[in-house]
Order: C-alpha cells, then structure tokens, then sequence
C-alpha cells in the first residue's frame, strides 16, 4: 500500500474503534432503529445538495445503502441496544475480514495468496483469543438474539463490500472513475425510511417524539460523530481502500479496531481489558503484518542498502 494509504487505514481504525463507544452512548438516549435513521440523515442533507451523484447504476446505489445502512447497522445497533458490550461488538463485525475476501474469490475472480491465507489465519487466532477474554464474563449477561444479529451485520458488511467493487469496477471500465465519498453520500438517502419504519415497530411514536425533543448533549454528539466521522469519513476512506487494492489486502485492516473500541471502551464504559486480550491484539497484529507486508520491498530496499 501506498504510504498515504496506510496513514488512511490508521485514521480509518481509530475513527471506527471509537465508534463502538459512541454507539453505546448513543443508545443510552436514543433507540436503536431511530440513532441509525438519524444518522444517516444528518449524512445526507445537505451534503447531497452539493456532491454530485456517483458515476455508476441506481441499483448499486440502493443495494450499497441497503446492506450498509440498513443490513449491517440495524444488526449492530439493536444487538448494542439489547445488551452486546461495545468490546465484543468491534471483535464479532470484524469476521468480515475473512468473509469479504472468500466472496471476492467466489463473485469477483479475486486470488488469495499463501502468504495471505497464513496471515488471516494467524490474525483469526488472535480475535478468537481476544472474543474468549471479552466474552468470558459476559456470556450470561448477553441475549442470544444479540450474538445472531452480530453474526448477521458482518456479512451484510461484506455483501456491501462486494457492491462497491463491481460498481467501482464498471465505471472504471467505461473510463470513469467511482467516487465513494458520493457513494456513500447517495446511498444514504436509503436507510432512513427504513430504519424509521423499523422503530415505530419497536417504539410508539410518541416515544420516539419525546426523544428527538429532548436530545441531550451526548445524543448530539453521538449523533454527529457517527453521521460525519464514522460514516462520512470512515466509509468514504474505506470504499477508497476497497476500490484500489484487492480485497484479501483491504479486508483484514479492520482486524486492528478491536484494539481500539477495547481501550475506548474500557476509558469511557469501564469494560476491563484481560492479558489475553492484550495477547490476541498482538496476534492480530503479527497476522496482519504477514498478510500486508511486501517481501520484495524489503528485499529491494536490503540490497540498495548494502550497496
């Protein structure tokens, strides 16, 4: 990866590492269905007043919010809400790392190299390390209803992934040039309605009237941070990820967020952080240092030295 890419992929980790926490906050005043519906509107107007709409079909608009905005947040949010800790939330939707790339090689052709294989597995070792610490005490304390929803937002996350690639890839092929920040603008004029309509099944309408009127200041802030910081920004520099490098490169990047929700979460919610989880970060890391790094760089970069 480019040097600018990788100082991207850092920003990216540590935007959506502190997202689990704000989630949770943000659930504390405002219900589930309502905080991703919100969140998206405040993405979208007025922003799409001034970007212009993506080079690439409808339908793969529509699809990216639906699977993204809807899929994958509703999952997230209503299993944060009905009591998933924000720790384990980042560990459970980072198994898209190895999700993405098996659906890049099923639908787009995509290749997986050894070094790759061996760099995901030592990186899945060390979430399973870290998921057996978070969950150890909580277990009992987590609805098994939550644990499927978290099963089901990483998928809809991949499936997202796979959407932006091909539309990426046909614009390119009529040489056009897909711009994500539009897309994820655009596609955001999809949740909203949905989302609305899947919180006045949860809560009556005049719950949810009484929350939007009495927004305090950790709402806000939740609110804001996750329409401009972790979608915005976050989604805007991943789908830049995801369109220019091959997905078994892009998809582990995530691996590192876990480090960042459990220490946020742990400064912020009081969640405690074990020495095992502290191992796996460290697997983690190593695997995708395995998985990333280019040997023929080093190589190159070894043989001018001595010369």
């Amino acid at each position: 990866m480019k040097k600018k890419d990788i100082m991207l992929s850092i920003l990216l980790v540590i935007l959506w590492g502190v997202n689990f926490t704000v989630i949770k906050l943000g659930l504390a005043g405002v219900p589930s269905m309502l905080l991703v519906s919100l969140r998206y509107l405040l993405l979208t107007f007025p922003a799409i007043f001034f970007i212009k709409k993506p080079k690439t079909e409808l339908k793969y608009i529509v699809l990216y919010g639906l699977t993204v905005g809807v899929g994958q947040f509703s999952c997230l949010f209503y299993a944060m809400q009905i009591g998933m800790p924000a720790g384990i939330a980042s560990i459970v939707l980072q198994t898209q790392a190895f999700i993405s790339p098996i659906f890049a090689m099923i639908f787009l052709n995509q290749k997986i190299n050894s070094k790759q294989i061996i760099g995901l597995i030592i990186s899945a070792i060390g979430l399973i390390l870290i998921a057996m610490a978070s969950i150890g005490d909580n277990m009992n304390k987590v609805p098994v209803l939550a644990f499927i929803l978290m099963v089901a937002a990483p998928i809809f996350w991949a499936v997202s992934n796979i959407i932006a690639k091909i539309a990426s890839d046909k614009a390119a092929s009529k040489d056009e040039k897909l711009n994500m920040v539009s897309m994820v603008v655009w596609s955001g004029l999809v949740p909203p309605i949905p989302m609305l309509g899947l919180a006045l099944m949860l809560d009556t309408p005049e719950t949810l009237l009484s929350v939007l009127t009495n927004l305090n200041g950790i709402s806000i802030f939740a609110v804001l941070y996750l329409a401009y910081a972790a979608t915005l920004t976050g989604y805007g520099i991943w789908s830049k990820l995801i369109v220019s490098y091959p997905m078994s490169t892009v998809a582990p990047i995530p691996l590192l967020v876990p480090i960042v929700a459990l220490l946020s979460a742990r400064i912020v919610l009081m969640e405690q952080l074990s020495s095992l989880q502290w191992i796996g970060f460290i697997v983690i890391l190593a695997g995708l240092a395995i998985a990333n790094i280019n040997l023929s760089m080093i190589k190159n970069i070894f043989i001018k030295s001595k010369t």
